[in-house]
Parts: C-alpha cells; structure tokens; sequence
C-alpha cells in the first residue's frame, strides 16, 4: 500500500477536495482514493463547495463546446464559398492536376514504371481519372498494391482499395504487411494503409516526364 499517498489523499479530502482533484494531484486510481477516503465524512459548506464546482465546471464545458462549434462553423463557411470558386473543370485541367500530383507524389527513378503512391482515397480517384481519360491506360495495365500494418484488416483494406480504385482485386500484387513498432499504441489514422497505382509503361513514364518539364518551363517563363 502506498502509505504515503493514502494519508495525503486523507488530509485532502478532509480539506474538502474533490476524488478528481485528488487524483489529479497524487497521480493515483480513483478506486485507490475512494477506498482510502471512504469514511471521511464531507461538512455541508465542504459538500456545496465541491457542488458549486461542479456546476461552473459544467458551464465552462459548455462555453467551450459552444466556441469550438462556433469556429468550426466559421471555418465551413470559408471552406464552402472557396469549394463554389472551383467548377466546370476540363480535361485540360484534370491533365495539369493529374501532372502536378504525379510530379509530388509519383515514382520517378524507375524509367518503366508509372507508380503513385498514397493513403488519401480522393488522391487515388483522380489519379486512376487521370490515368484513365488523359493517359488512355487500358484497364488491364493497371496494377495495385496496399502497404498496411499488420494489425489491421487486410482484407478489408483491399476491398476499399479496389472499391476506390475501380482496379479489381485479380490486377493486386500481394498486400505489403510489415510490423511497424513505433505504430503501436498510437491512432490509427491510416486503417486501411497505403495505396500504390503501377502501370509498366516506358513510354508514359516519359511522357509525364516531358508535361512536367513543360509546366516547369511555362510557369517559370510566364509574363510577371
């Protein structure tokens, strides 16, 4: 028993300090701390004290989740008026994004070998649009492969990313799982992992080499 803590969590409570307060003050389970003070029997100045706590607790906790649904509305209003700038897009446009996405996130040291990678599905949308109404990539070149945590759900995790991808699950290569320890006791804020898009073609490599280096020189170039 940790004598210690127990006579100060005594000498608290009969100062009229709450059971969270005590917990918070000697870092000890809230069972430990009712069992230590059970007999303690609370004045009623003591008792309306700890109620009144309460109660402006209580209140401030309100305040605070009034605040935060305030600003979030605050902040979906600029989100939305922003998403009403951006519409009627064109291929023209999906080509320049697809190229720009590919140019951040895509593979660029294999020269055969056109490869994205990434956990947010709406990025793997656009880029299987791109792939498939820019680059004209046959459905039967494209190939899939997921990078996941071993404790997750593989099995889900390659429906989802055939059902985001549109790739069926026979054009997978075997899911990448590999036990990561500095993941552990962590969000899993990636439960399905990461996607990767393969397409085995020299020719597109280099052509979305060149519409990078286009794009480079055109903005680099452009009239001030």
């Amino acid at each position: 028993m940790k004598l210690k803590e127990k006579n100060l969590a005594i000498s608290l409570r009969k100062q009229g300090w709450s059971m969270n307060e005590i917990k918070k003050e000697l870092g000890v389970s809230k069972s430990s701390i009712s069992l230590w003070v059970k007999n303690i029997e609370l004045t009623k100045d003591q008792k309306q004290e700890l109620s009144n706590k309460g109660v402006k607790k209580e209140i401030i906790e309100k305040r605070r989740a009034t605040r935060f649904k305030n600003e979030n509305n605050r902040r979906q209003i600029i989100i939305d008026k922003a998403r009403e700038e951006i519409n009627n897009l064109s291929l023209q446009d999906l080509k320049i994004l697809g190229i720009a996405l590919y140019w951040a996130e895509g593979g660029k040291t294999q020269r055969g070998l056109v490869r994205i990678a990434n956990g947010d599905p709406k990025i793997i949308e656009i880029m299987m649009e791109f792939l498939r109404k820019i680059c004209y990539v046959p459905e039967k070149k494209f190939r899939g492969h997921i990078h996941i945590h071993p404790h997750l759900n593989i099995k889900k995790a390659e429906n989802y990313w055939s059902s985001v991808s549109k790739i069926p699950l026979s054009q997978f290569y075997k899911t990448y799982s590999k036990h990561n320890i500095s993941s552990q006791n962590k969000k899993n804020s990636l439960p399905f992992g990461t996607f990767d898009i393969y397409v085995c073609n020299t020719k597109l490599f280099l052509k979305i080499k060149g519409w990078t280096e286009g794009i480079y020189k055109n903005i680099i170039n452009m009239p001030g």
